[in-house]
């Protein structure tokens, strides 16, 4: 490790500028947007009968509940609902990308809905409504289309059931709303979001791919050949791209940047099935190459949360030519072990050792630790600075709450409270493991209470003790998708 003082240090002012073109990539006008979005709109046949089940079980429990004087549409309890589950990761996205689609237009469908008469009836029960509202949105999506059938699939009653009803009604629907797009004067329902939610979304859908290249699997020439291959060309930056390109990241050696329209031909492609290549936020990669940028030959890591399997996959990649040994904190149970084992050795990981404690539940002196010189700390967080909140949820195993949070721009007071407590306790506890010569903190999140406030209280703690070299901030700052601060 470069120098033995026990510093704080950030990463270069440059990933500003560099997730800054990311999000200044050009837009199209709304306009033609619009026109793009529709011609897709048409394309769309719906989605298997259990997609729509777990997308109502997920908008149940992140639908706005509103006032007592103001409830006019009554969506009971889950009960009717079985525990979700999904048959793939295809059909585990689309589920929470229908229910937050329905969070965001909520209190438009339930408009509707009562306008044109389909709600209230007798035969749906309260139980029941969040199905309607989801299958609704859906029905609208595609203009009012039969969904195709998928004959392979066992048929669920509760969905046949409100598929029916919703059809019986299509024509008076679809009159309803187009009366209401008049009064609006709106080419499209999207016009009906504040401004600042679809500005943050039209930046989100213009986001380029982020992926990184796992040497387990694949070197980086071979993929820089089999993507020439597949008709890619590498241009310079982001700012170059046209159709089938891509470019490499400044910060990062092996990490990629596709445009964000070839997402479904690249996940489908054999690079993903194989995972040679795996799209994930740069935030975390950032975080991953800030620990082994700092490592010695021997120095083991300890990453204080499982977080995101992709995460702790990536610090392997880096990690495993250095003798070093990555011990994750924090997996309760020997079947959670079992599946984090299964996915490391398909993905080709060697070096992971898994405890089961929390991080915060492991004593500084414990022998097993005491080759450790970095601490990884990827805290829980409000989670309001992911491009792609969906796949934040599902890579980091996160509360589907954060949808409700991101379309209302904020986070609750008291919870930021207690995100921003655990985070001090976590970052305090990783200060007082005394071999520990660097910590890096990264969460994703824009609010200074879950950053350099964090940062700022533990450093005037006094928890390091009788450190010989306190810590400090060696370098820090804010970009796109995350916070990092590094601690030396």
């Amino acid at each position: 490790m470069p120098g033995s003082k026990s510093n704080l240090m950030s990463l270069h002012e440059d990933v500003i500028n560099d997730t800054s073109d990311l999000s200044e990539m050009k837009i199209s006008d709304e306009k033609g947007s619009v026109e793009k979005r529709t011609m897709t709109l048409i394309e769309k046949n719906g989605y298997s009968d259990s997609v729509y089940i777990n997308a109502a079980k997920i908008f149940q429990g992140i639908h706005t509940e509103k006032c007592k004087e103001r409830i006019l549409v009554r969506y009971g309890d889950d009960s009717v609902f079985p525990m979700l589950t999904f048959k793939d990761e295809y059909s585990q996205y689309v589920s929470y990308e229908l229910a937050f689609s329905a969070l965001k237009y909520q209190d438009l469908l339930e408009e509707i809905l009562l306008d044109s008469c389909v709600y209230p009836c007798q035969s749906i029960p309260d139980e029941l409504t969040s199905l309607l509202v989801v299958m609704f949105y859906d029905l609208q999506d595609r203009k009012f289309q039969a969904r195709d059938i998928f004959g392979e699939e066992e048929p669920v009653a509760e969905v046949r059931k409100i598929e029916r009803y919703l059809h019986s009604f299509k024509t008076k629907l679809a009159a309803t709303l187009a009366r209401w797009r008049i009064k609006h004067n709106a080419l499209s329902i999207e016009y009906i979001l504040p401004e600042t939610i679809r500005k943050q979304e039209q930046r989100a859908s213009a986001l380029p791919l982020c992926v990184w290249i796992n040497t387990f699997k694949i070197s980086l020439q071979d993929v820089f050949s089999d993507l020439k291959k597949k008709g890619f060309s590498r241009v310079e930056s982001v700012s170059d791209f046209d159709c089938y390109t891509y470019c490499m990241d400044q910060h990062c050696h092996d990490v990629l940047f596709f445009p964000p329209a070839l997402k479904e031909q690249l996940l489908n492609s054999d690079l993903f099935a194989d995972c040679k290549l795996l799209l994930q936020d740069k935030s975390r990669s950032l975080a991953v190459h800030s620990a082994q940028a700092l490592l010695n030959t021997g120095d083991d890591i300890i990453v204080a949360h499982v977080g995101s399997h992709l995460t702790i996959a990536h610090l392997s990649a880096l990690t495993v030519h250095t003798m070093s040994r990555i011990f994750v904190c924090g997996v309760k149970s020997s079947s959670e072990a079992d599946e984090l084992r299964n996915l490391f050795n398909h993905m080709g990981c060697k070096n992971i050792q898994l405890l089961h404690e929390d991080f915060t539940e492991i004593a500084p002196t414990d022998p097993r630790l005491q080759e450790a010189k970095i601490i990884l700390l990827l805290p829980q967080c409000s989670g309001l600075g992911v491009g792609n909140p969906i796949d934040f949820i599902l890579h980091e195993h996160r509360d589907a709450g954060l949808l409700r949070d991101l379309f209302q721009g904020s986070v609750p007071e008291d919870k930021l409270s207690i995100l921003a407590e655990r985070q001090l306790k976590e970052l305090m506890h990783a200060m007082k493991f005394n071999k520990v010569q660097a910590i890096v903190y990264c969460t994703c999140s824009v609010y200074p209470e879950e950053n350099e406030l964090v940062v700022k209280k533990a450093l005037e703690s006094g928890v390091e003790g009788n450190k010989v070299q306190p810590y400090r901030v060696f370098h820090g700052n804010f970009f796109q998708n995350g916070a990092i601060r590094n601690f030396r």
